[in-house]
């Protein structure tokens, strides 16, 4: 049985932000920045009408957090009692009973208003009504990812894609005449769908055991460690052909995105190594230091890259 105890709200937002992560938007956030100045930079620095894209990426930046946190306190939310009984999760904060579920669902509900209301404002100052209308189904979307760990085993590539939308959505946000004519922002979310797909995979071996007892579906549950572990592989492979074709698909990513994908590749081998030889430390570094570093490394070069002459 679950507990509760009364909380200050201002120990309430400290325990949320610690529990859903908040730095882990780092995630999915330079590939959104990156969209922004390919769509909204078509000729270099000398294109771009400054106050309009700052103002345009700061509304991106903070749609990408305030819609990251909905889907983040969903998860916690509808998975609490699978979490409570997890010993790797029990001590989340709704798992732990030290915020009530009514708690959660009301910061839930208020930001996933604060995200239709910067939607809106799209609207309101560039006359682009493309977020608003598409800000219920891009919530629905990016929770949805929570419920399919009960009923499938590519939950995995449900995150990959809830994470993939958010390059094509801060280009619509943007300039949605140029997403027809900017392939290269189709093919990075294909690399960020089969990246996170992959690295989730990963991840989820440390509870392989636990989804198997409670009838919960991943691919190390269905697949066992040696087979998820290989679909891992096939999906970064396929993730760095599709960072390639990005790089082909557009001249304005130059010398400095190509060595980039590179490097990512390079990332991306040493991130398999250290899930296959350390344990459970070599899960965390993979998950968070070296994933981490594939998403800064890219969005900063692909924006440099953008910019130089």
């Amino acid at each position: 049985m679950l507990t509760t105890t009364a909380t200050p709200w201002p120990r309430a937002a400290l325990l949320l932000a610690s529990d859903i992560k908040l730095a882990h938007s780092i995630f999915a956030l330079p590939f959104a920045v990156m969209a922004v100045f390919l769509v909204g930079a078509p000729n270099g620095a000398a294109s771009v009408h400054w106050p309009v894209l700052s103002a345009k990426l700061a509304l991106v930046v903070a749609c990408m957090v305030a819609a990251r946190t909905w889907a983040m306190l969903f998860n916690r939310l509808v998975d609490r009692r699978f979490d409570a009984d997890n010993a790797r999760t029990k001590k989340r904060v709704f798992a732990a009973g030290l915020l009530s579920a009514r708690v959660g669902w009301l910061v839930a509900g208020a930001c996933a208003l604060v995200f239709a209301s910067l939607c809106a404002g799209f609207l309101l100052l560039f006359a682009n009504p493309w977020p608003l209308y598409l800000c219920v189904p891009v919530l629905a979307w990016i929770a949805f990812y929570s419920l399919t760990k009960r009923f499938t085993a590519l939950c995995h590539l449900f995150l990959g894609g809830a994470l993939a939308a958010s390059p094509i959505a801060a280009a619509i946000a943007v300039e949605p005449s140029a997403l027809a004519t900017t392939p290269a922002i189709f093919w990075i979310a294909g690399f960020v769908l089969c990246w996170v797909a992959g690295f989730d995979i990963i991840y989820a071996l440390a509870d392989e055991a636990f989804d198997r007892q409670r009838g919960l579906f991943s691919i190390p549950a269905k697949l066992g460690i040696r087979g998820a572990m290989w679909v891992a592989r096939v999906l970064h492979l396929l993730a760095a052909a599709f960072l390639a074709m990005a790089y082909r698909s557009d001249p304005r990513l130059g010398p400095l995105f190509g060595s980039a994908v590179i490097m990512i590749a390079v990332l991306l081998i040493v991130e398999h190594i250290a899930a296959s030889r350390g344990g459970k430390a070599g899960l965390n570094m993979a998950f968070f230091t070296i994933n981490g570093i594939v998403s800064c490394v890219l969005g900063c070069a692909g924006v440099i890259d953008i910019f130089l002459p």
